[in-house]
């Protein structure tokens, strides 16, 4: 399975949270510990919002911790609001097209996660997506179909809502075929202004999913604190560090958004 962080608040230089942290996600990609694979060496992306009105993405196919690129890049990019992922794949190809996030227009998505049987059902699953949206599909993940049938579902327009009414569909097809393989996710949308989060599984072992909150992001030495106010949200597979500290849970079966830089925690429609 794959990890992944997702930050919006005040700019923010990427490597702060990609490499200096105890636990980074650069780290993640190596030793992971909550993760049900250790490695997550399949690739890794950056996405993340400038001055334009659209996102810039960087994937590549490298292990994270092996691309000089991405060190050097994080170093100098400053974002309001951005992602970044490791992969670990759950059968597809090693492709950049299959690395995440994904763009559509404005909007960002990643994931970590598997629908159960994949492999049996992916063509019921890409029928799923409309036309019009079907032509932006480049790789052959899971992932990159959910993101597409759920747009097509209205998640431009209503998150939590589109969440549910795809994760229905899909566990319908599921149904149809016979599989029990359980559906399991974690996933992050932005649309330039807000950041959505969901943690779901059909079973009761949904993948990890935490976040934090406050004023501005402090890394200092191995600690990643927050001080006080309000403005920043962190949301990740993992704590950065191994301390207590900010670090909040985020329940199965609910979505995470960001108003105005504060979270706020609903169950999925």
């Amino acid at each position: 399975m794959c990890r992944w962080l997702a930050y919006t608040g005040p700019p923010l230089r990427i490597d702060s949270l990609l490499f200096q942290p105890q636990n980074s996600l650069i780290r993640q990609s190596l030793h992971a510990t909550r993760g049900a694979t250790t490695t997550n060496g399949d690739g890794f992306g950056l996405g993340w919002y400038g001055e334009r009105g659209f996102p810039g993405v960087y994937r590549d196919i490298l292990p994270a911790w092996h691309d000089a690129n991405l060190r050097s890049l994080s170093e100098q990019i400053r974002s309001r609001l951005f992602f970044a992922h490791v992969r670990a794949s759950s059968g597809t190809s090693t492709s950049r097209e299959n690395c995440h996030p994904f763009r559509y227009g404005h909007a960002l998505f990643m994931h970590n996660g598997q629908i159960g049987g994949y492999d049996r059902i992916r063509r019921d699953i890409e029928n799923l997506i409309p036309a019009d949206v079907y032509r932006h599909r480049t790789g052959t993940t899971d992932t990159e179909a959910f993101f597409l049938l759920a747009i097509g579902y209205g998640l431009l327009d209503d998150v939590p809502g589109a969440f549910a009414r795809g994760i229905a569909a899909v566990r319908e097809v599921m149904s149809s075929h016979g599989i029990e393989d359980p559906f399991r996710m974690t996933a992050a949308l932005a649309d330039g202004d807000r950041l959505y989060a969901l943690r779901y599984a059909s079973d009761e072992n949904p993948p990890s999913l935490f976040f934090a909150e406050g004023g501005e992001i402090d890394v200092q030495g191995d600690s990643v604190r927050f001080t006080p106010g309000r403005g920043s949200v962190l949301v990740l597979s993992e704590p950065l560090d191994m301390h207590d500290g900010p670090w909040h849970e985020v329940p199965a079966g609910h979505v995470l958004e960001t108003r105005g830089g504060v979270a706020r925690v609903t169950p999925l429609p």
